[in-house]
């Protein structure tokens, strides 16, 4: 038995933890799942400025992925909608209305050169192997803008979630400027449907947020929703609107959706109905009013780390310092290379070392002749002369050295040195460049994004009781001892609300609180009725005649104050008789 639990346990654990880094989590590094990864791995792969067929690209990521095509097909498309990295032509669905994208095989997508700017250096990238060790993937990509918080993302892993809400791009560059610079950026959700949000209890990524449609209340008999808030779809809205009507919450004519590129969604209300009677019900109601809850929780180092939209602003504008400063060394080496290989190429030529080795016998000593030959001008040279060196020399067809040109080597020659100059300053002043790239990101994403498109207002979520009104007739049929918002034949006590409670007092002595029944059977000859409401009840003084086993009577007054809903309580001893 303490086999079996060991090894259950050892394979929870590598479930667990594969779930959690493998397929739910986005990592901090580059903000991506590793499904995304492998897409744009593969974007990148394939990228000749063309479009590609989706299913392609699922195919060529399935050599990547353990898994099937289907959650790479909707993987793709996902990313595609937040039109961040992926260009794509087609029906890619639409997140506002809810409609779904084509067959793989009828839409084409690539990379945008965006894309390959914020994320994309192979030489500076961490390759491992891929699940079944043919072939090789990124590790994480190195990111230089917080993914996580542009794109947002969601997921459920083993015993913890993430719900990361997606921030405009411009205002996250901006937030990265200003941590660089050493002062602040407040920074908030941005969706892509607008509306209005509420963001007192944001918390930096770790609270909730009020979202709202926007509507427009001019007319008094109409409303139109020009905006919806995150988490819906207009199919979704509206499905919930006709819920709320039909369940009596407000009185509608007619719904009308001429959604196209923009949500319009017109309500006509029905006679006797005003826009001002409708509103907060349509908060309260419907989606029209949502709360989202955010947990801002990602994979750092290996290890799930819940962290702040601030942390996150701090370990990017430090990741992109890093990033920069190893491009630059990167550029410099390949630039000393190529200084290094242009210098060689002038001596060799002009020094007429190609001359010597035409009637060397071997290739050795044809080796050792030109390393011979380059002795006498290593001054002139960055390092000496290797084998690697020789035989890309010897690769130099004479056509190119019969016509080997001066000048153009001298241009090549400064504009290397200009270049290697640059590089030593931005070296030195890192930030400043880091700066410098920041406002370059911002000018490419004016081309591929907008700004803020959702408002922030200060508002209260409309309480449903608040906003429901007592119109609904509770009714008792003595007859049947049923007492409802649906019985029908009886009379009229009271009007109700949906969310009210009321109390019934029995002809048996016993009473309860129960909330607004649509059928109850409180029983015939119910002795008293009313709502259970604080101010109602602190008024009411209950006055029962009732006569005890020896058939004594007594007068019994009350207040009824404390109770438990559907809990049953006795007004009067038991045995007695409620007269």
């Amino acid at each position: 038995m303490s086999f079996v639990h060991s090894l259950f346990k050892h394979n929870f654990l590598e479930y667990a933890s594969y779930v959690i880094k493998e397929r739910a989590i986005p990592d901090l590094s580059d903000g991506l799942k590793p499904v995304q990864r492998r897409i744009l791995h593969s974007l990148f792969e394939v990228d000749d400025g063309k479009f590609h067929k989706v299913a392609n690209i699922v195919g060529h990521c399935m050599k990547y992925h353990p898994h099937g095509d289907a959650s790479i097909y909707e993987a793709l498309v996902n990313l595609a909608q937040s039109d961040l990295f992926i260009d794509k032509q087609g029906n890619f669905g639409n997140r506002l209305t809810g409609d779904e994208a084509s067959a793989a095989r009828y839409i084409e997508c690539r990379a945008y050169p965006f894309a390959r700017k914020v994320l994309y250096n192979p030489e500076l990238t961490q390759y491992i192997d891929s699940y079944d060790g043919r072939n090789r993937e990124p590790a994480a990509f190195p990111a230089k803008i917080p993914v996580i918080l542009v794109n947002g993302a969601e997921g459920i892993a083993v015993g913890m979630s993430t719900k990361v809400l997606p921030h405009n791009l411009f205002e996250v560059l901006e937030a990265m400027k200003a941590k660089l610079e050493g002062s602040s950026y407040p920074l908030y959700p941005d969706f892509v449907g607008g509306g209005i949000m509420d963001v007192s209890e944001y918390a930096d990524g770790q609270g909730k947020v009020l979202v709202r449609a926007k509507l427009n209340t001019k007319d008094p008999k109409r409303i139109v929703i020009e905006e919806i808030p995150y988490g819906t779809t207009t199919e979704k809205l509206i499905a919930s609107i006709e819920a709320a009507a039909k369940k009596g919450k407000f009185k509608l004519a007619g719904i009308y959706d001429y959604t196209g590129e923009r949500v319009q969604i017109e309500l006509h209300l029905a006679r006797n109905t005003y826009t001002q009677d409708v509103v907060d019900a349509l908060y309260a109601f419907t989606d029209c009013e949502q709360s989202i809850s955010v947990n801002l929780l990602v994979i750092r180092d290996n290890v799930p780390v819940q962290m702040t939209t601030a942390e996150v602003i701090e370990s990017h504008a430090t990741q992109l310092v890093d990033i920069l400063k190893q491009e630059m060394e990167l550029e410099a080496r390949h630039l000393r290379q190529r200084l290094h290989a242009r210098t060689m190429e002038r001596i060799f030529v002009e020094q007429r070392i190609y001359k010597d080795i035409e009637e060397m016998p071997s290739r050795d000593e044809v080796i050792n002749a030109v390393i011979e030959g380059f002795k006498p001008y290593r001054k002139e040279l960055t390092r000496d002369v290797t084998l690697e060196d020789v035989e890309s020399l010897l690769k130099i067809p004479i056509r190119r050295i019969s016509r080997y040109d001066i000048n153009a080597y001298r241009k090549e020659i400064r504009e290397i040195n200009r270049r290697l100059k640059e590089i030593a300053h931005h070296l030195a002043h890192l930030n400043d460049y880091a700066l410098d790239c920041l406002d370059g990101l911002i000018q490419d994403a004016a081309k591929i994004t907008h700004k803020r498109r959702t408002k922030l207002l200060s508002f209260e979520q409309v309480d449903a009781r608040e906003a429901v009104g007592r119109d609904l007739d509770l009714c008792y049929d003595n007859d049947t001892g049923y007492i409802g918002t649906a019985v029908r034949g009886g009379k009229p006590l009271f009007q109700v609300s949906p969310y009210d409670r009321v109390l019934l007092i029995r002809k048996d002595g016993t009473y309860c609180v129960i909330p607004v029944p649509e059928r109850y059977f409180a029983g015939k000859g119910m002795q008293f009725c009313c709502l259970a409401d604080k101010e109602v009840l602190d008024r009411h003084i209950i006055s029962a005649v009732y006569q005890d086993k020896k058939k004594y009577l007594f007068i019994k007054r009350t207040r009824i104050t404390q109770f438990i809903t559907n809990k049953q309580y006795d007004l009067v001893p038991k045995g007695s008789r409620l007269l």
